[in-house]
């Protein structure tokens, strides 16, 4: 299985956690995906660091399936890598190629496919989503067979989609926002589920400033939460985080439908 990873980070907004020691975001993400498959084989591009960088249709319809990362950037800003990763997206939409993006990913399709994403008024959600429900579209979507139906999540996000895209169909959510949705050969999650604790944790790490300013965190509490992601405490969290089976599911079962389809 030949898979494309798009990173969704542009060089500024990955710049400031690199330094902090995070694996690049495309390699962290083969490597999660290689702990279901080992076999899989992987080709990253960078739109929003090489904006000069054409994707012909022969080179994208080349791959069983796209994953499209998360990133720092936020859609409505409307910068040059921004619409170039726009622009790619419509281009792979019109192409109707299998892809699955997480949190940036889903934004980015949303946007590209007649909906809109917006600043949460509820503010930010990172670490974990708390409470995801799977509604009864959901329940009986590929996505989620053999999730539980409320389940944890790790998260890293400020923004929501506040208009769905077009001929889609939303899959869950919690008492932030639309979590998942679904749209032809399109699956995407809110959440992130390649992440883990240690990844979570550097992520916290690095936007440590940021999350006081904004006053998520008291210094105690998030100094407390870095320490316990990186040895977490099994009876503090539920199984959808700490057991890789469940927090992977939905990619194991994306990549299923990729062999059948």
């Amino acid at each position: 299985m030949n898979l494309l990873i798009v990173n969704g980070y542009d060089k500024n907004g990955w710049g400031k956690l690199a330094k902090y020691g995070l694996q690049p975001i495309c390699e962290f993400y083969r490597d999660q995906l290689k702990i279901i498959n080992s076999k899989i084989k992987t080709t990253f591009i960078y739109p929003s660091m090489n904006l000069d960088e054409n994707y012909d249709e022969s080179f994208i319809k080349s791959f069983t399936g796209i994953v499209w990362t998360g990133s720092s950037l936020n859609i409505y800003d409307n910068t040059r890598e921004i619409k170039n990763q726009i622009s790619l997206m419509k281009k792979l939409s019109k192409l109707k190629v299998n892809m699955f993006g997480s949190c940036w990913g889903m934004q980015l399709f949303t946007v590209a496919n007649g909906g809109a994403v917006k600043k949460n008024p509820k503010g930010r959600e990172i670490g974990i989503a708390y409470n995801i429900n799977i509604n009864k579209y959901g329940a009986h979507h590929p996505m989620y067979k053999d999730k539980p139906l409320i389940f944890d999540a790790f998260a890293s996000h400020i923004d929501h989609i506040s208009q769905k895209p077009n001929s889609s169909n939303v899959l869950s959510d919690n008492h932030y926002s639309i979590q998942s949705l679904v749209s032809n050969k399109f699956w995407g999650t809110q959440y992130h589920p390649e992440f883990n604790f240690k990844y979570t944790g550097q992520i916290l790490n690095a936007r440590k400033n940021i999350l006081l300013k904004e006053k998520l965190f008291s210094k105690n509490q998030i100094q407390g939460l870095i320490k316990d992601f990186k040895r977490p405490n099994n009876k503090s969290y539920s199984q959808s985080l700490l057991k890789d089976t469940l927090r992977h599911k939905e990619l194991k079962n994306w990549l299923s439908y990729l062999r059948k389809n």
